[in-house]
């Protein structure tokens, strides 16, 4: 079975804050998902978090070494792309597109062999897992009511991130998290994410860890991104000193870039983002270095319905990712699939075991949100 074609679709409309200094517009693209067809009619799904013009600018400069090659054999075919582009975009944005190019073949190997991803990864550990809610943070006046009516729905962690804090004083960031903490309840998983690849971010490690002391007083599950990733002295002092938890790495791309956060012990947690790193291939092998280093693997999972399918077949085949983030509120999660994920009476995601992603898209909600982009028909 060989690969035919590949295109690349992005989702535009209703893209939701990132949080950033210069915020994202519902009409902004910064998620492309991608279809590879095969010569037998076989198609898989995988998805960028990337712009739609840089994922077309990617193919277009891949489009020789992957026409014609084997759409079952991920690794392989993943890695040679990664091999023949070092001179060109390695690690940004063609990285990112051989993220989705990857996902998919994997997709496609789960259905020809009748296989979900994770059995073919190794095995399953898990047949369900505890999604996290993932929302932007705000003046507690507005954040609480979010948090209440997401707690309603049933899930049982969260993660609230950006917005003001570390960036107006430290009583803001206090009120912010105490506000978080006593409208989930102490049972609750909250997490706490700074922005720390935000433009411009102030890496400071006395702040850092100053705030992780105050975030030890909320029980705090693990404080996110509180450097900029590029800070390894910082976070190396930080983690070192901190009551809490720390993670990151969620820009980071490839397996190398990971390697000193992971045999430095620069942070506690990793975060890769399957749609950046280089997709599942490239995710597994730092997932099992970390698990070599005892550093603990939680996906970054703020993309898209194909993301999160991922990110779900990743975490039955890790034995230590018990957590996923959900992306709440966004419509290319919850709007462009046939049947919507639902959380079982003790706010768990079911992990399915059906062939490669497991995963419908809405062919005509894909429609509208890519403008009219096919990915689908043969």
């Amino acid at each position: 079975m060989k690969i035919r074609e590949i295109r690349a679709a992005g989702l535009r409309g209703q893209t939701p804050a990132g949080g950033w200094s210069h915020e994202l517009t519902p009409s902004d693209v910064v998620h492309t998902l991608i279809s590879v067809h095969t010569d037998e009619g076989v198609v898989g799904l995988g998805s960028v978090f990337t712009s739609e013009a840089l994922v077309q600018a990617s193919l277009d400069l891949l489009r020789d070494q992957f026409i014609g090659e084997s759409a079952l054999e991920p690794t392989r075919v993943s890695e040679k792309l990664h091999q023949n582009t070092f001179w060109q975009g390695r690690g940004g944005s063609v990285t990112h597109t051989i993220s989705g190019i990857d996902i998919a073949l994997w997709d496609i190997l789960g259905q020809v062999t009748g296989q979900p991803i994770s059995r073919l990864l190794g095995g399953i550990y898990r047949n369900r897992v505890r999604p996290y809610a993932s929302v932007l943070m705000q003046e507690p006046k507005d954040l609480v009511p979010v948090l209440a009516d997401l707690k309603a729905q049933g899930f049982t962690a969260f993660k609230i991130g950006w917005g003001p804090f570390g960036r107006v004083s430290k009583e803001v960031d206090r009120a912010i998290v105490a506000a978080a903490r006593k409208t989930i309840g102490d049972d609750s998983l909250l997490a706490v994410d700074a922005g720390g690849s935000d433009a411009y971010w102030h890496s400071d490690p006395k702040w850092a860890i100053n705030t992780a002391h105050m975030l030890a007083e909320y029980n705090v599950a693990w404080f996110e991104e509180a450097m900029t990733p590029d800070d390894y002295k910082g976070f190396a002092d930080l983690t070192a000193a901190s009551p809490v938890p720390i993670s990151g790495g969620e820009v980071l791309t490839r397996r190398q870039t990971f390697q000193p956060y992971l045999m430095d012990r620069l942070v506690n947690i990793i975060q890769p983002d399957v749609t950046k790193v280089g997709g599942i291939s490239e995710f597994m092998r730092i997932a099992q270095t970390a698990e070599d280093q005892h550093v603990r693997v939680i996906p970054h999972g703020w993309n898209t319905a194909v993301g999160l399918a991922v990110d779900l077949q990743l975490a039955a085949a890790l034995p230590r990712t018990d957590l996923v983030e959900y992306c709440t509120g966004s419509a290319y999660i919850d709007a462009i699939v046939v049947n919507p994920w639902t959380l079982d009476s003790e706010g768990m995601l079911e992990i399915s075991t059906k062939p490669g992603l497991a995963l419908e898209l809405d062919q005509k909600a894909v429609l509208h949100f890519t403008g009219g982009i096919d990915l689908f028909t043969p």
